[in-house]
This record gives C-alpha cells, structure tokens and sequence, in this order.
C-alpha cells in the first residue's frame, strides 16, 4: 500500500494537497534541499518557488511576487542569495527549453532590480547578469531578444555606488554580433539588430559615466561599438524611416550620436578611428555620400573643442591614402571639407595650418601625378585611362582648393590673415625660394598649375574679408608677392591676383555693382557706399600707394589682355577711388591714367592695337567714374566732352565698342587730334580750386620699382637695377674735388630738363637690364659686387683695427714676427674713458 505525507502547499490559504514521498523526496533532492520536509527549506527559496504556476501561461503569481519583493526589501543581505537560486533555476528551465518559465524568472529578476536599491545588490547583479548572458548565448531570438530588453532595464538603473570588478566585455561582443545578424527571415532579423543596439546603448549608458569603467573607450571595445552602429546606419532605407525606434538605422544613429557625445577629451581618437576603418574596409569613399554622413554626425555630436581630434584623423588618414585612387582621394578631401566647415565655426585649436601644410602636399602630389600621367599619356600608352586619370585628378584638385577656400572663408579675421600669409608663402614665384613646392622638378606647366590653384583658394579665402585697417588686410609681407606675380607673362594669373585685390580693398560690398568696365551715365544711382578714408589707410597709400600703381599700369600693356583683364583693372581703379583716395591718392590716379594715356598713343612697345585701344576704352571709363564721385563739374563737363567726341568719331576708343566681337579697329591712332583725347591742362584748370594740388598733373607719372621682384624672362632681381641706378647716380672723385664756384652754383640751382633727364637715364636702365643678354648683365653685376666687396674690406680694414696697447702689437716683417710698444701717455682715450 502507498503512503502519502500531507504537505502544506501554502501558509496563507491552509489548504494541503498529497504527494508521493517518493516523487516528493527526488524533487527535493534535485532542488538541493536536505531534508524531506518544505518546512526546512530556507524561506527565500519557498518564496522563490511560489512565483511559479503550474501552468507557465499563467504568468508570474502576483501575490507571492510581492511577497518575495517584501521579503528582499526586509531582508537586503538575502538578495544575493535570491539572486543565486533565480539563476540556478533559469539555467535548467533553458536547458530543458521550458521558455515560459524563463520568461517569469526574468519578469521577476526585472521587478527586484526596480523595487531594491542598496549596497547588497551589487552580488544580486552578477547573479542578473549571469542570467542575461545565458540568454544572449542561445540560438533562440526570443531569448536573446529577452535578455537584452531586461539588460537595457538594468542600465537604466542609477547605482550609488561604483562598481570595481563588474565588466561588460562579453556584453559588447554578444550585442555587436547581434547588430551583423544574418537571420533568414527578414523581420526576425530586424528584431535581432535592434535587441543588439538597444544593448549596445545599454553598455554605453552604464559604462561612459563610471570613471572605474573607462575601459569601455580602448580600441578593442570601440573596434566592435563603431562598426556595429555604421553597419546598420549603412543599411538604410528611407522608406523604412517610418518604423521609428524599431528601424535599425534610426536607432544606431541615436545610439552613435549619444556615445559620441559622451566621448571624452582623450577618447575621441579611438571613438573616430573606427569610423575611417570602417569606411576603408567597405570601401565607402567613392561613393563618398555615406562618409560626408558619417562626420557630419560626428562634428554635430562632440563638444566643439574636440573638434581639431577629428580634423587630426581625417589628415592623417589622407597620408596614408595618398598613394590611392583619385577618387578616394578626393573622397577623404570632400569628408575634410564637410569638417573643417563645421569646424570652422568654433574653436579648431592648433590645427589651422596644419590642415593647409597637409592639404598643398596632396596639392603638389596630385599635380605630380597629374603630369605624371599626362608625359605617360604623350608616349603613346593608355591613351584614354591616361586622360581618365587627370581629369579625376583635377577632381581631387578642386576638391583641396574647396577645402582651402572654405576653411579659411570661414574662419574669424584674425585668423584669416594669418591663413591669407601663409598660403602665399606657399605660392612658387618665380626669383624667390619655396620650402614647401619644389618647383624644379615639376616644370612649368606643374608650377603655372600650383599656382592658379593656390590664388583660386586665396579668392574664397579674401572673400567678404573685412579688415578694419587696409594695412591688416595688405601688409608688405603679402603685398609684394601678390604683386610679383600680378607681373607674369600670364593673362589668367594676373585676373586671379585683381580679384584677390577687390576682395581685400572692397570693405563696403560695392564690387557687385561695378562689375564690367562701361561709361556709367549716373554714379550716383548706384549708391556707392563709402567712409571717410582712416589716417592708417593714407599712411599705407604714401607708403604703398606707388606700388599699387606701377603694377597697374604694367599690366595694361600686356600683349595678352584680354576683356575680362581690363575689366578688373577698371574695377580695380574705381575700389581705390572709393576706399582709399583722398584729395593726394585722386591726383595720383589721374597722372596714372594720363600716363596710361600717353603709353597707348607712344606705343614705344609696339603693343597689339587691340591692347592700346582698350587701354584708351579703360582710361575713358575710369575718368567718366572719377569725375563724377569727386563731383567737379569743369572736370564731369571735360571728361564728358571727349567721350562724345569718341562716339561720333572714334568708337573704338569707349568700352561699349572696343570690347565687341567684332569691333573695327583702326590702323593706327591719330595722335594729332587732340581733342579726342584728355588733356593735363584742362584737367589741371578743372582742380585749380582749393583742396587739390594741380601743379602735381604737370609732373608725368613714371613708374617706380618699389618691390623686390619684377617679372620678364630673365627675372633679374632688381638690387642689381637699383645697385645701377645709384652709382650712376654718386659723382666722381674728380667732381667732389671741383672748385666751387658761382658757375657751380649757378647749375646747382638751374633744375630745368633735370627731370627729363632722369627719366630717360631710366628708361635706359630698365631698357638695358630687359633686353641685354644674360651673360652681359652678369659681368656688370659681378663688377659692381667686387667693386662693392672692395669698398667694404678697405672699410672693415679701418675700423677693425686693434686699439694701441702698452703691452705691444704684433707686426710682420719680412717673415718675422716684431713687438713694437706704445707708451701710455701717447695712446688716446675716449672722453668717457677719461676724468
């Protein structure tokens, strides 16, 4: 016969039920319970066991559940214990696939992480933890889907206390292999990735701001976090943008944005370099819509004085690059720009130049390649992959100069001109030496290339500069390189150095409406904004004000002006006016088109006719402009009259006519026709009245070599022009001993022709110094150094000499050495030396 054993089944309802004490006696055992009878068990474990039903699609019993949640808050030093026993039977109800009685520990474990807050429920998280684990670890994705959700429910968990020992290792590689899941079916996929970034978000919120866990930001965690997120970013479809926070997209973006907004000063590295990793092993720069992405993401999500750490990264990432593809290259260049341009509104740090060092190397290593494949493609090899890869070398080209450009348009004025110097420092001019360009090996076309590219991205640089002062916008150090090459045999870099000059002078926006050269009718509907010229901008037009009208007037008589030339020299003429001319700077303008004027008729150079008749088109419209800004009617009704004259008779000599495509040019100009032309003593009679010096009209304008560089094929420096113009200039030792007499005096005073006579002597000197061959100019400047070395070894021979000393002087006589002594009462002291 059977024996039964009456058990209590529960302390609050008193109701009992029989089990065989056989079967009864094997459950204990398995449950590791000694004894036989419940009443022995620890109450914790009852209490645990009374959470479940019989059947598992009950649910989680309610009353016994707060019960054991009472008893936990009661009793915190049980929690650990709690925690254990839950996890023991979690473990063999997912061996044995009973997955709703896993679901109810779990329910269970999530209430007890909410209700106890405490120092013992550091053990009751482990034991938690090792649950979530076992479930990550099955194939299930129920399971997994579970233990993710219970493990975003347990980050969101503030603990009091830091925890020194607990890692999240395996956590980040469960949910990062989570996020590349290639389940089969398509929705069950996206649950997955969407489990494995709400838990990576999870490790991100519990591990970033604990300073014990900082281990989470080392490159092997960062390896698995970044790419995770970009994988699923990548896989993007806006159509499932609507999905909200289950589209994976959506979801990594939010989760990327919040890590790298935790990112600290020294984890951004590792936080960016993943993303470049990324973007190589998916090859994602060309197309680069993904990586431009990427980084605006990252440049919106970081504090902004972290910026430069990115900016550092993507150059050091174009190095390693440099020898790739043009359009990774110019990939990277585009992801750079898009940076810098966000960058660029706050603090970039140290790296400013850096970024402008970096990007003319790539300059120079896409022009090499560029020429490269340009001689491979004139030898006859790959004819079309030849003209394919220069022109996506011009791509990258374009792209670096946007880079420049923007970088620099962008940054405050203080830095823009420190930026605007060095660039031009980088500039290969011809006569000066270039640490930066090696333009030897490049040639010609290499560096007219560099060159153009380099004064492009001075154009979006200088673009809506505003300088307080003209002298901070053109100090000398950059005036006269710029100058320099507005002097080159080349059309197209003498436009690019005007259109820096109108970005600079122009401080008032006017440009826009002076735009192509033409006889304005009305000035003054324009509305031509203007101040009171500073007395720091007529200090720099006395200082460099000759200067900027020598290179004007040499760049009109260029054989290869075009329109577009004579347009910005117009424009040019009319910004100085309206920035810089006071009653003095307005008289020079005048002599500097009146001599203009003169060249084209003199046409000593046998200029084009084209190029004289624009000259007299670009003097008729600058005066027109001119005469009514200073608003003197003798002057408006002189200038008026000549242009009338010219339309009647002479068209050709007024923009509107000279610069159409097919315009009529004379033969030759008639010179004797003074009326067709402005005349000194008219305009001179106009500005007899007070505030202007008239006389000055009188004196012709000659052009005076006020840089250190001048342009032509031999590009002699011009000391060696000066060193000639000086000692043709200091008299013979003859003349000095000459006896002074009233005939002396008399030629002293008498000055007429003097000034004729210095302008011929030099126009002889330039004359010869551009047309005299190379070796002649040589021999005289070598003369003129050793002459010069001579002087100056007499000179140190006198005044290098060692005082006199009692102790004696060393002579050397016929090979022998002599000691002659002074004595002390015939040396001479200096006065201070004496009292």
């Amino acid at each position: 016969m059977r024996r039964y054993r009456q058990v209590p089944r529960s302390e609050a309802d008193g109701t009992f039920r029989y089990r065989r004490s056989r079967q009864r006696t094997s459950i204990l055992n398995s449950l590791g319970v000694c004894g036989c009878c419940g009443r022995c068990r620890p109450r914790y474990k009852r209490l645990v066991d009374n959470i479940f039903p019989e059947d598992p699609k009950d649910g989680l019993v309610k009353s016994d559940m707060e019960k054991l949640t009472f008893f936990a808050v009661s009793a915190p030093e049980k929690l650990d214990r709690i925690g254990e026993y839950l996890a023991e039977r979690l473990s063999r109800d997912v061996v044995r696939h009973r997955y709703g009685y896993v679901v109810i520990a779990m329910e269970a474990l999530d209430q007890l992480l909410m209700a106890c807050h405490s120092q013992s429920i550091k053990p009751f998280v482990e034991s938690f933890l090792h649950m979530v684990a076992k479930l990550l670890e099955s194939k299930e994705p129920d399971l997994q889907v579970l233990g993710t959700n219970s493990f975003v429910k347990f980050a969101n968990i503030e603990e009091d206390t830091p925890s020194y020992h607990r890692r999240y290792d395996f956590f980040v590689s469960q949910f990062s292999a989570m996020c590349h899941s290639t389940h089969e079916d398509p929705e069950t996929r996206t649950r997955i990735r969407v489990a494995g970034i709400k838990g990576l978000q999870g490790v991100v919120r519990k591990t970033v701001n604990d300073e014990l866990q900082a281990i989470i930001w080392e490159p092997q965690h960062m390896d698995k976090l970044i790419p995770s997120m970009l994988f699923n970013m990548q896989d993007n479809d806006d159509s499932d943008r609507a999905g909200g926070e289950e589209n994976p997209a959506a979801l990594a973006e939010s989760c990327f944005r919040e890590l790298l907004g935790r990112a600290a000063y020294g984890n951004m590295n590792n936080a960016v370099r993943p993303v470049l990793v990324h973007l190589d092993n998916h090859r994602l720069w060309d197309p680069n819509e993904f990586a431009v992405s990427c980084f605006r993401i990252i440049m919106y999500s970081i504090q902004a004085q972290h910026s430069h750490h990115v900016i550092q990264q993507v150059l050091n990432h174009l190095d390693t690059h440099s020898k790739n593809t043009p359009r990774v290259r110019a990939g990277i260049v585009q992801v750079l720009l898009e940076t810098v341009a966000i960058a660029a509104k706050g603090s970039v740090g140290p790296t400013v130049l850096e970024v402008f060092n970096t990007l003319l190397k790539h300059l120079r290593m896409s022009v090499d390649f560029e020429l490269g494949e340009g001689s491979r493609r004139n030898s006859g090899t790959s004819l079309s992959s030849g003209r394919v890869k220069e022109n996506e070398e011009r791509i990258v080209q374009n792209a670096i100069i946007q880079t420049i450009g923007f970088f620099g348009g962008n940054l405050p004025d203080y830095q823009r001109a420190e930026v605007m110097m060095f660039i031009m420092g980088k500039v290969p001019v011809y006569g000066t030496p270039c640490h930066t360009l090696d333009t030897v090996k490049i040639g010609h076309q290499g560096t007219k290339r560099i060159q153009t590219m380099l004064l492009s991205s001075l154009i979006m640089v200088t673009s809506g500069f505003k300088c307080k002062t003209i002298s901070a916008g053109l100090p000398a150090a950059f005036l006269e390189p710029l100058c320099s090459i507005s002097l080159m045999e080349d059309s197209e870099l003498r436009q690019l150095v005007l259109e820096i000059l109108h970005n600079i002078i122009d401080r008032h926006d006017n440009r826009a409406k002076l735009r192509g050269i033409r006889i304005i009718p009305n000035v003054a509907a324009l509305k031509i904004k203007r101040e009171k010229i500073s007395k720091q901008d007529v200090g720099f037009m006395k200082k460099h004000g000759q200067q900027l009208y020598r290179h004007i007037y040499l760049g009109c008589k260029e054989d290869d002006n075009v329109q577009k030339n004579f347009e910005l020299l117009f424009t040019a003429l009319a910004l100085l006016t309206i920035e810089l001319a006071n009653e003095e700077v307005v008289i020079d303008l005048i002599r500097l088109s009146l001599a203009l004027q003169d060249m084209a008729l003199a046409n000593e150079e046998n200029m084009p006719m084209f190029i004289r008749c624009g000259i007299m088109a670009l003097v008729a419209a600058y005066l027109n402009f001119l005469s009514q800004m200073i608003a003197n009617p003798a002057f408006c009704q002189h200038v008026s009259k000549v242009i009338e004259l010219r339309n009647m008779d002479a068209p050709y000599l007024l923009p509107e006519h000279v610069f159409r495509e097919k315009c009529v040019l004379p033969e030759s100009l008639d010179c004797e026709d003074r009326a067709m032309y402005f005349q000194t003593a008219d305009l001179a009679d106009a500005l007899s009245g007070p505030g202007y010096n008239a006389e000055r009209l009188a004196i012709p304008y000659v052009p005076q070599v006020t840089d250190r560089l001048t342009r032509r094929k031999s590009f002699v420096d011009t000391i060696s022009l000066q060193v000639d113009i000086l000692s043709n200039s200091l008299p013979d030792q003859s003349t000095l001993a000459e006896e002074i007499t009233f005939e002396t005096l008399k030629k002293a005073i008498d000055t007429t022709g003097l000034e004729e006579q210095e302008r011929e002597r030099r126009r002889q000197v330039m004359e010869k110094f551009q047309k005299a061959p190379f070796e002649e100019i040589a021999a005289h400047c070598e003369s003129k150094a050793n002459m010069l070395h001579d002087r100056l070894a007499q000179i140190f021979e006198l005044t290098i000499r060692p005082p006199p000393s009692p102790s004696g002087t060393v002579t050397v006589t016929s090979g022998h050495a002599q000691y002659q002594s002074v004595p002390v009462y015939e040396m001479k002291f200096p006065d201070l030396c004496v009292y």
